[in-house]
């Protein structure tokens, strides 16, 4: 039996406890999918001392940093940024003096070729050690600004997770989930998972373009705006027309348009659009529907009608978008495979026997 694939989540003072545990739950599923124990869950903390979570509970961790075996991946689970000053005696700061061996240590990892990745403000962490360089990573949207100023050999984003070759990463708590069932789908192929969604009750797989929202009610103080579009997210197959949407909610179409304008900078037929086709444009690239099929899940009444709506948004067709994502997922699975075949290949005389790395 092959050994399992030891992914080490590094827990840190105040980190979220949703996010570190649900990632570690997605190994577990995984394994009962796959019929075999493929990969290990592994709880560190810089001392080896439990961990107080941000929600006051405390973590047992299998060891310290040092104490680490070979990984395959390395994931920072943290809600703090580098440097910033922790407000709770249960949790301590981290130290400078911490700080400096984490940076460290994670550097070891990728040179011994493990990945590496941040949950919730876990890429700040690589980034302060120089580890994100030219790569794409993401951390709660409301550290994006900050971070991506200290930090400007790295691209943030302010989207759900994010991976980009050997570095992945996510903002809130529950993307933790879509992070690592997109990864195994690239380790498994596809066919994993709806089982691993099932598994958590979940419907879908967030795109990793997707970005991360705060509920419209916490972004758009007004509540005849909030009703309006929910209205509109709930009827996207038979868009409603404008001024049934505002007899709804209780305001002229004229006074629907005013607040549109007022606090989502468009009008209202235009923000349904745009609804309508971000829809369509993760049909297309995450369902085998046909391109008439989302067209006409979308509202729009031909497949011309929709081509021409999706050129004039993103600059290409559906067609093109399908095609798009047809060579990237090629692409995605040569990478892997030939990174694959170079892990298998023997050593040469020289250099002595390879060592099998769970």
């Amino acid at each position: 039996m092959r050994h399992p694939h030891r992914l080490a989540f590094v827990l840190l003072p105040r980190h979220s406890l949703l996010a570190g545990s649900a990632a570690a739950e997605v190994l577990v599923a995984a394994n009962e999918v796959l019929g075999e124990p493929r990969y290990a869950p592994l709880m560190l903390s810089l001392d080896g001392q439990p961990v107080t979570a941000a929600c006051g509970t405390r973590v047992m961790v299998a060891g310290a940093l040092a104490s680490a075996p070979p990984l395959r991946a390395a994931l920072v689970v943290s809600e703090t940024l580098p440097g910033a000053p922790e407000p709770s005696a249960a949790a301590p700061a981290i130290t400078a003096a911490a700080t400096a061996p984490l940076g460290r240590w994670l550097r070891e990892q990728a040179a011994a070729g493990a990945l590496l990745g941040g949950l919730g403000t876990g890429a700040a962490w690589l980034a302060s050690a120089g580890l994100l360089q030219g790569y794409r990573a993401t951390l709660h949207h409301a550290q994006v600004a900050q971070v991506s100023e200290l930090h400007p050999q790295a691209v943030f984003s302010s989207n759900v997770y994010e991976i980009d070759r050997d570095r992945l990463s996510c903002g809130h708590g529950t993307a933790s989930l879509d992070l690592l069932i997109a990864w195994l789908a690239g380790e498994h192929g596809d066919a994993i998972v709806a089982p691993l969604l099932a598994h958590f009750g979940l419907d879908r797989l967030r795109a990793r373009d997707e970005r991360q929202r705060a509920p419209l009610s916490a972004r758009v103080p007004n509540a005849k705006v909030t009703e309006a579009v929910a209205l509109m997210e709930a009827n996207l197959q038979e868009p409603l027309p404008t001024e049934d949407i505002a007899r709804l909610v209780g305001v002229s179409g004229r006074q629907l348009e005013r607040l549109f304008k007022q606090h989502l900078g468009d009008m209202p037929s235009r923000h349904y659009v745009e609804l309508r086709l971000v829809r369509a444009r993760r049909l297309l690239r995450h369902s085998g529907q046909s391109i008439l099929q989302i067209a006409l899940a979308c509202g729009f009444a031909s497949a011309s009608h929709f081509s021409k709506a999706y050129r004039a948004r993103f600059g290409h067709t559906p067609r093109d978008e399908r095609s798009a994502r047809a060579v990237d997922w090629q692409a995605q699975h040569a990478t892997r495979d030939a990174a694959r075949d170079a892990a298998q290949e023997p050593a040469s005389p020289a250099g002595g026997p390879n060592p099998e790395t769970p």
